[in-house]
């Protein structure tokens, strides 16, 4: 009788919520929330539900079959969520409602019985149990994709962390009748959908973990989504998004006034779809920022040779927009919290504002630009080499070699100090091993097509770097951008932001065939005013994609702690991207960390022992009353040398300096760095075809629009220039 009343309820939730929504107007949605609020919650209900959870002997750990996350969803292949619990925090299944186990292995269909008493030591001596364990939520999305409900994996069960695995819409995302519907900020909101989703299920004790500990994770667009997700943690602005999805805890009523409770053991609890920190890899974020940002650092090598003089021109332009748009925001940062000195004065103890300026005859080997903001950029490049020098003493399978080119023996490589290695490794006298390749054979770029705690990620190592990258989803042919032998659009029907064309589903024009400068431009203003319109509920969808607005914002619950790990031959971002998120979210109060990973490409893995959950539970130790501080355990030094044959290191040594311990580099080598690393050509994604639209910000009946209110800018101002060189 039970499971006859919830599946009435589910029901007529579903038909409420079916019939609030059919029209698309934001009242009707609203009234319906405040009637349905009961059977939303009902519905959402795991233990009103026949949950299928599947034990696994190998990794000790119970698995949640793929379920709804709202009860009003528009592709309910792609809003699903799935779990994963230790089976320490497990008693077994109550397959038959009367509150006991009896149920400890085998796929079966039932409640959790939890055991609160339990607990899990993780693999670096953090204790959790069943109320206190970090949830992870691993954001998909890559390119900015839908990503079909999947199984989570049993991955993190040895740690003590609950995983979580959600579906989302995405760029291209069609319902029946062809409308496109996946555009921003549906992707995010079914993220926070399934926080929220897991969160009361948390509250009502139908699941282990603890509300106060989620951690979002992802790589490329999911580590865009994980950054998203944590700069936008509980703010209003996607309330209605989320109330139009069915979700639970939160709801509109007929004033207009939002509520964020749930009702748990008859009292009304907050429920909030913040986190407590998160773990993106190559966040492909802000987009809004993005083509000025990747202009700018491309602009600042003088010897970068751009594909034609049209291209060079929009860098010039976009970069003198960068700065305009940097200087607007009155940056500062305290030199104790990034730990360089910025001024100069020989201290770290002041609080420095940050700028871009120029003069063209002063700083001609950068293009004119300086400043106190590009001098932060420099030193925390400066950071990521040091720091990856000094964890050389974790390597233990590289092969190192001396001036001739000679292998060193075993014993030599014993000797070598840390000093040592730096010289090597600054001159390329190496070849890596597995411990610190950051290359895709270690989950990074192409390593798998599922983000890291999915089932089915092939390339994901225990390391803990999402691959969420797929070499599979680019179209036959085209791997280049434009400029590159590959880069016609031609030969393919659709592009995609992370191939070599941007070309639109609906339409066969993209930058590489405009017929005149004016076309494009006309193309560039028609879209975006269509976007500044606003969508449903009035807001510009680009600039809910942009975290730099809601970091730190009035109604925003920011992160205890976020740590965004970049490569640092990225090809797909500016750098300067996660440098902004890390200033703004240290003016917040938030622990944040970049790492740029000396010579690790887009979604590098974790190397020389690092790993998500070793930093994971170092935060727990640090922000935890009573929990175990954590360090990294000490190297222990290679012993013998590696197995290659020849040096396959990059020489740096004409870009930077190590002596007596002391990295040192100009602008102008980082530059030449950078531009030579990273080798990719489409800005947002890549380094530039200005006429890219996006998918992320198409329409319902459009895939995919312009969006870059600043690249319209620079060819409405610059319009007779580039029109002759277009």
């Amino acid at each position: 009788m039970k499971k006859i009343i919830s599946i009435l309820s589910v029901l007529i939730c579903l038909f409420i919520c079916a019939c609030s929504t059919s029209s698309g107007e934001n009242t009707s949605v609203s009234s319906a929330a405040v009637m349905d609020k009961k059977g939303i919650e009902e519905a959402l209900n795991l233990a009103n539900t026949d949950s299928e959870w599947t034990y696994s002997d190998s990794s000790d750990a119970w698995t949640l079959s793929i379920v709804t996350a709202v009860t009003n969803p528009e592709i309910e292949d792609e809003q699903g969520v799935s779990v994963c619990v230790p089976g320490a925090y497990v008693k077994g299944v109550d397959t038959d409602g009367d509150g006991t186990a009896d149920a400890t292995s085998g796929t079966v269909t039932g409640n959790l019985v939890i055991d609160y008493s339990a607990s899990v030591t993780s693999t670096n001596g953090q204790v959790y149990t069943a109320a206190t364990a970090p949830v992870i939520i691993n954001t998909g999305a890559a390119g900015y994709s839908e990503q079909t409900n999947q199984t989570a994996s049993t991955k993190y069960a040895s740690e003590g962390y609950i995983n979580v695995a959600c579906g989302n819409r995405g760029k291209q995302s069609t319902l029946s009748d062809g409308t496109y519907t996946g555009d921003a900020p549906s992707c995010l909101v079914d993220q926070k959908n399934a926080v929220r989703f897991v969160k009361y299920n948390i509250l009502l004790g139908n699941l282990p973990g603890s509300v106060d500990y989620f951690v979002s994770t992802g790589g490329s667009g999911g580590g865009a989504h994980a950054t998203m997700l944590a700069a936008t943690s509980n703010n209003p602005d996607f309330y209605d998004y989320q109330i139009e999805c069915g979700a639970v805890g939160v709801y509109k009523d007929s004033d207009g006034n939002y509520s964020t409770t749930v009702t748990v053991n008859g009292e009304e609890v907050e429920l909030s779809d913040g986190l407590w920190g998160a773990m993106p890899y190559s966040a492909i974020t802000s987009l809004a920022e993005a083509d000025m940002a990747l202009a700018f650092e491309y602009y600042l090598d003088t010897t970068y040779s751009f594909n034609t003089d049209f291209q060079k021109n929009v860098a010039s332009y976009l970069a003198a927009e960068y700065m305009d748009y940097i200087n607007a925001k009155n940056l500062t940062v305290e030199e104790s919290a990034v730990g360089f000195d910025l001024n100069g004065d020989g201290d770290t103890k002041d609080t420095v504002a940050l700028t871009i300026e120029y003069d063209a005859s002063a700083h001609a080997d950068t293009n004119g630009y300086y400043g106190s903001y590009v001098e932060l950029y420099l030193s925390e490049f400066e950071e990521s080499l040091y720091d990856y020098i000094k964890r050389l003493d974790y390597a233990e399978d590289w092969t190192w070699f001396d001036e001739d080119g000679n292998a060193l023996s075993d014993s030599e490589v014993a000797a070598m100090t840390t000093d040592d290695r730096a010289e090597a490794f600054i001159n390329g006298l190496y070849a890596k091993g597995s411990t610190g390749s950051g290359s895709s054979s270690s989950g990074g770029p192409g390593g798998g097509g599922a983000p890291s705690g999915m089932s089915g990620g092939p390339g994901s190592d225990g390391s803990g770097g999402p691959p969420d990258m797929d070499s599979s989803s680019a179209p036959s042919g085209k791997g280049g951008g434009p400029g590159s032998s590959d880069s016609s659009s031609e030969t393919e029907e659709v592009g995609t932001p992370d191939a070599g064309t941007t070309q639109s589903a609906s339409s066969t024009t993209n930058s590489a065939n405009y017929s005149s400068f004016e076309e494009m431009l006309a193309s560039y203003q028609a879209d975006i005013a269509e976007i500044e319109a606003g969508d449903k509920y009035g807001n510009n969808i680009v600039e809910l994609y942009d975290p730099t607005s809601y970091v730190g914002a009035e109604g925003t619950e920011d992160p205890t702690w976020v740590r965004i790990l970049m490569g640092g031959s990225e090809g797909d971002i500016s750098m300067l991207n996660s440098l902004n998120l890390q200033i703004l979210w240290i003016n917040a109060g938030t622990d944040a960390e970049i790492e740029w990973q000396w010579n690790g490409g887009h979604v590098p893995s974790e190397i020389f022992g690092d790993s998500l959950a070793l930093y994971v539970d170092m935060m727990y130790g640090k922000y935890v009353d009573g929990a175990v501080e954590i360090t990294k355990s000490a190297a222990t030094g290679q012993s013998a040398n590696g197995t290659e044959t020849e040096a396959s290191g990059t020489d740096l040594s004409d870009w930077v300096s190590y002596e007596n311990g002391v990295i040192t580099m100009d602008i102008t080598g980082l530059s030449e760095y950078r531009t030579s690393g990273a080798s990719k050509a489409i800005p947002g994604f890549d380094v530039m075809d200005y006429g890219q639209e996006d998918y992320v910000f198409g329409s319902s009946t459009a895939d995919a629009r312009h969006w870059s209110k600043y690249v319209l800018k620079v060819f409405e101002d610059n319009s007779d220039t580039l029109s002759s060189l277009f």
